[in-house]
């Protein structure tokens, strides 16, 4: 088959951040088995964006039957609907008010940010800057979630479970800016 990017650099990134999810993604599977749906529902549902982008990005990366459009556009509103969810209706709850309140706030900004990324009509236009800004906000939201829940909450065998599950929307984050970034042409 042939992929839609030829730098060996770019194809080990998204390759590499793809397995990276799909493994995560097996951990938090294996979770809501081992701790019981009824604990864990939340967590099933914002597998399934995860797993809807993972397919996305394979079916990107390979050019099979999605255009650049249609990428940005499904895994942005995929990505936004795991921060509505998971960030502002439902946010976890966290012992420490100033970063709850912090990350709420990272949160409404980064929804707003992918909003105004598809607002525009030429949203090609979005600079490499802008698209990095994106993960930057995503993963300094997963950063301050780590710091609460190491630092500030009692540990069990959940917590493994649930660090697990923070980090891997920043990840994908990530492959998407960087097929954003691979496939955009420079003005």
């Amino acid at each position: 088959m042939k992929t839609r990017f030829n730098e060996k650099a770019k194809i080990l990134d998204i390759v590499m951040m793809a397995v990276s999810v799909m493994l995560s993604v097996g951990v938090v599977l294996y979770g809501i088995n081992h701790f019981g749906f009824s604990k864990t529902w939340p967590e099933l549902i914002l597998n399934t964006f995860y797993v809807a982008c993972i397919v996305m990005i394979w079916m990107y990366f390979f050019n099979y039957r999605i255009t650049t459009k249609q990428f940005n556009y499904w895994c942005s509103v995929s990505i936004g609907m795991t921060v509505l969810l998971r960030d502002i209706l439902c946010p976890p709850p966290l012992a420490n008010y100033p970063l709850r309140a912090i990350c709420f706030t990272l949160s409404v900004l980064l929804l707003c940010t992918l909003t105004y990324f598809y607002a525009r009509k030429e949203w090609q236009t979005y600079t490499k800057k802008n698209l990095w800004f994106i993960f930057a906000i995503d993963t300094l939201i997963a950063v301050l979630y780590h710091i609460n829940i190491v630092y500030f909450e009692v540990t069990d065998e959940y917590t493994n479970y649930f660090l697990t599950e923070i980090w891997i929307r920043p990840t994908i984050t990530y492959g998407l800016v960087a097929c954003f970034v691979a496939d955009r042409k420079e003005p």
